[in-house]
């Protein structure tokens, strides 16, 4: 050994010295003898040191995972006889190994165990149990080679590689369960027996193993080999002992999951009850251990789910005798589940959870609830009502670990108020409405967390609750009245001025939730909107309540825009400071983030847009809210152009990207061109535009400017339409210079919109700016990047997409003049590139595009009036790329966008077909099918389903064809 190198493996080595061990070990790998060298050292202890003894199992691991079948019988036997040394002399060993040591032991037993068991090593566990007997530190071995075993052969969490390597792993592994169950499974379980009895009382660490291990197997084992009157009773034995009792736990729930005849399970649960309640286990201490309750509520969850499913199964197999005797046995946990379900640890009441929701299931199957199960209910909806609420530790500040676990586990409360309101609407509604009214009387004596809950019950009451639209405030008398009695204490209560961010940030959610109530009784409309806008909304002291505030606010006025036009100008003003642009250097600390003004934008055009005042008011009024805008943007654009420091350029870039946004963000209250020239709104939106477009010819930041300007030219093709078109061409001229694959990928999405929307309008321009982009789009691509840059790959795929789906917006949009219209040679180009990307570049997305864009080509110029030397083009290039494509190993007709690819090829042949007629199914039975060697009669088959006229026959044909076509 290369006692350097070795040095290295001590964590506290320098760095140099780690690589070299790092460089030895791979050395060792692949050398056909080095494992023989660390074999010898392990036999014969030769070193000392823990870390060098845990690499030489790792240089055996290698060798026994990757390369056994190269070596001899006689190196094979080595290895064993090694292992067995090694095990002998831990024995005698005055200390343990490190736990580290004995794990990786286990490891390269288990690998050897699975590759040696069903052929060279059928007595393996005769062999191991011979050399441990029942000495405690080769039991401790012994079992964590057990564990190790189950892992390799059970363990769900082993990714395992490709489909073919993942079938034949299961089969080997199904194989050596097989055997072991036959051969030496009842030995291994005797041994188990002998190794809980022995240790119970004096070795607690080997006896807790020893459970982990009966846990594992017992799901793939019988069961009757454990669940029978000495192994439960002794288990049952260690609940009881404290250091046991966890294990014990885990043990007794895999037993009672194992799948079962349902009469038997009901039993083997029932006996199991009984001795458990016999001891007192039944009555919860609050006090008691949580690690330990936490794992005896997964056990009574387990338990529960069980008969429920043994209740399930009875019914369904007709048999109500016992059916009842189930249900009956249910009935008796339910008082257990309970009291765990109302535990104050979360994680006691999370694991009961699935128990007590299938619980309700069943009673949502029963005609009539006795008074018992009517208690229940109510029982379950108090316990949800209670564990909803907040403790004091709750950082609603600083949101960690603890905070989102407890918001998992509301989610999990939420699924079982919805399942109880399936069960007893009336029920739920009643007791919500109860705890509603009684904690907002006193809110103002109350703890934050009571009022935060009270609101939240009213707020989900929405989705327990479900009605068509959100219209909780007709239909059902009752149920409307109720609702609409607890909005009405909710906004008249003042409790929106409770000093809590949890109790106003639910206020507001509700509100929202419940919008339509406004509609009903409109009177409240105006001291909500003032909770919104003052210091209890917008202006609150908590960035994260305003932040919130601002999204609901739109939410609010948007869908009761027909309700706000008395408030419009009072709430323009009131929003006035929040809609200020804060440039970098005022140092002023808006109150609003630029996100969150985009939503007090927003809200500001719909109010505008949907009042109902006369066309002139409203464009002074949106005149007033975008002129400040353009103003701004103006200087600080002048101030970019100046600036020196890069810090300083990129900040002024965002502040103009913002106006931008912002002016964008406004124009989502209009749908179309009408509402913009209703509104006479038109010329404000042109006046931006001609305010925003020189940005894009500032030679700094433009990544940020152009990305800016171009979202909103997209906005503006929408609101303004043709009035857009004079600016394209200078827009996209300087959005064209010094493109880098990103720019290009974006602009093009702009020029295809613009395309689809005005097609022909647009020709002139189109056939102007087309060689352009494509020289800009080729000269990207072209570009020489390092081999292994695979974000330089990515950004070309994409542009490579985009390429496409421009061309397929010219050709999809009655457009193809302007190919047509770009000369022989390009032509000629353009139709190269579109053939390589159908069958070049593994990339089915393209492909598909490409077929697309070929069948057409084919439609609009493959008949006999089409252009010169297309015809030939079809031939030689757009056919040959038919079959290409397709016989590409790259091409893997299990994928399903790569279907959807073959699927447009087959399109294009049927198009050349319909185009072209006999003379294509000549061309493919005499020269082309025959120049790549395929069968006559299969040619015969092939232009039969070519001529089919039902596309689809053609199309699942054409995937059999290749697929028989595959070597």
């Amino acid at each position: 050994m290369d006692e350097q190198a070795l040095l290295g493996l001590n964590p506290n080595a320098d760095s140099d010295f780690r690589q070299r061990a790092l460089a030895y070990f791979e050395q060792l790998k692949i050398s056909p003898d080095a494992w023989q060298v660390c074999a010898e050292a392990l036999a014969q202890r030769t070193y000392s040191d823990d870390h060098i003894k845990f690499f030489c199992f790792q240089v055996l691991e290698h060798q026994v995972k990757y390369k056994y079948s190269e070596l001899t019988t006689v190196q094979q036997q080595l290895i064993r006889e090694t292992l067995i040394s090694w095990l002998q002399a831990q024995m005698l060993n005055p200390q343990p190994e490190k736990t580290f040591i004995r794990n990786k032991a286990a490891q390269v037993f288990a690998l050897l165990f699975v590759t040696e068991y069903l052929t060279k090593w059928p007595k393996f566990f005769f062999d191991i149990l011979s050399v441990v007997d029942l000495n405690p530190r080769g039991v401790d071995l012994y079992l964590r080679i057990l564990m190790a075993i189950d892992s390799e052969l059970v363990d769900r969490d082993v990714v395992h590689t490709s489909e073919a390597s993942n079938f034949s792993l299961v089969f080997r592994n199904t194989l050596i369960k097989d055997t072991m169950r036959e051969q030496c499974i009842p030995n291994l379980v005797e041994s188990w027996y002998q190794i809980l009895q022995n240790y119970q009382y004096t070795n607690s660490e080997v006896t807790c193993q020893c459970l982990e291990v009966v846990g594992a197997y017992v799901s793939w084992i019988d069961l009757s080999l454990i669940a029978n009157d000495r192994f439960i009773n002794m288990l049952l034995g260690h609940m009881s002992i404290e250091v046991l009792r966890e294990e014990a736990c885990d043990c007794l729930f895999e037993i009672v999951n194992k799948g079962m005849d349902p009469v038997d399970k009901m039993k083997l649960v029932e006996s199991l009850c009984q001795v458990l309640q016999s001891a007192g286990f039944f009555i919860i201490d609050q006090e008691e251990d949580v690690d330990f309750l936490a794992r005896f509520s997964k056990l009574v969850n387990g338990m529960g789910q069980s008969l429920i499913v043994s209740w399930t199964k009875l019914i369904k197999n007709g048999d109500i005798k016992n059916a009842q005797e189930a249900l009956q046995a249910i009935e008796t946990k339910v008082a257990l589940m309970l009291q765990l379900l109302i535990h104050e640890d979360d994680d006691i009441s999370s694991n009961i959870i699935g128990f007590c929701y299938d619980y309700l299931h069943i009673l949502k199957q029963l005609s009539v609830l006795s008074d018992q199960q009517k208690a229940n209910v109510e029982a379950i909806m108090l316990a949800v009502m209670k564990k909803l609420t907040y403790d004091e530790e709750y950082n609603f500040e600083n949101e960690g670990e603890d905070e989102a676990m407890f918001v998992e586990y509301r989610k999990q409360l939420k699924l079982l108020l919805d399942r109880l309101a399936q069960v007893s609407p009336e029920l739920l509604l009643a007791s919500v409405r109860r705890v509603f009214s009684s904690t907002l009387q006193n809110w103002q004596t109350t703890r934050f967390m009571e009022v935060e809950v009270a609101i939240r019950l009213l707020y989900m009451l929405a989705e327990a609750l479900p009605v068509s639209h959100g219209a909780h405030f007709s239909g059902d008398v009752s149920k409307a009245s109720a609702l609409q009695d607890m909005m009405r204490t909710l906004v008249t209560s003042g409790v929106s001025s409770y000093q809590h961010t949890s109790v106003t940030l639910e206020f507001f959610e509700t509100v929202v939730r419940y919008e339509k109530f406004f509609t009903v009784e409109p009177q409240h409309i105006p001291c909500v909107l003032m909770a919104f806008l003052d210091h209890r909304g917008l202006r609150h002291s908590s960035a994260k309540v305003r932040s919130r505030t601002a999204y609901l606010f739109s939410r609010f006025v948007k869908s009761l825009n027909k309700q706000m036009n008395p408030f419009i100008e009072d709430i323009l003003n009131r929003i006035q400071d929040l809609l200020e642009l804060s440039p970098p250097e005022n140092g002023y600390q808006s109150l609003l983030s630029s996100d969150d003004q985009l939503f007090i934008y927003e809200t500001a055009g719909v109010l505008i847009v949907n009042s109902e005042y006369p066309a002139e008011r409203k464009q002074a009024l949106m005149r007033n809210l975008l002129t400040p805008l353009m103003e701004k943007f103006k200087i600080l654009l002048e101030k970019l152009m100046l600036a020196q420091d890069e810090e300083r350029q990129a900040s002024l870039a965002d502040c103009l990207n913002h106006a931008v946004g912002f002016a964008s963000r406004t124009s989502k209250a209009f749908s179309n061109k009408q509402t913009v020239k209703q509104c006479g709104c038109s010329e404000v939106y042109l006046d931006c535009l001609q305010t925003f477009l020189p940005a894009l010819s500032c030679p700094l930041q433009k990544d940020i400017l152009r990305s800016g300007v171009r979202t909103f030219l997209h906005r503006m093709i929408i609101c303004l339409e043709e009035e857009v078109l004079p600016f394209i061409p200078s827009a996209s001229e300087h959005m064209l210079k010094d493109c880098e694959a990103k720019d290009l990928q974006e602009f093009i999405p702009l020029i295809n919109q613009i395309t689809a929307k005005f097609k022909i309008q647009v020709s002139p321009f189109l056939q102007q700016m087309f060689m352009p982009l494509l020289h800009a789009i080729f000269e990207v691509l072209l570009r020489p990047a390092e081999e292994n840059d695979q974000s330089a790959a990515l950004e070309k795929q994409m542009l490579r997409r985009s390429y496409f789906a421009f061309l397929q917006t010219v050709t999809g949009s009655g457009m193809s003049e302007v190919i047509a219209n770009q000369g022989v040679e390009n032509v000629e180009r353009i139709l190269v590139t579109v053939i390589q990307g159908a069958v070049e570049y593994p990339d089915p997305i393209a492909q598909k595009t490409c077929f697309i864009i070929l069948s057409k080509l084919v439609e609009l110029w493959g008949g006999k009036d089409g252009p010169v030397g297309f015809a030939d083009f079809v031939y030689k290039h757009i056919v040959p790329a038919c079959f290409l494509a397709p016989l590409k190993q790259t091409f893997d007709l299990a994928d399903a966008q790569t279907v959807l690819a073959l699927s447009e090829c087959a399109v294009t042949l049927k198009t050349i077909h319909l185009k072209r007629g006999p003379e294509c199914v000549q061309y493919l039975q005499q020269e082309y099918l025959p120049s790549l060697q395929v069968a006559p009669e299969i040619i015969q088959e092939f232009c039969q389903a070519l001529q089919q006229p039902d596309a689809k026959v053609f199309k699942n044909y054409l995937k059999v064809f290749f697929q028989r076509a595959r070597p």
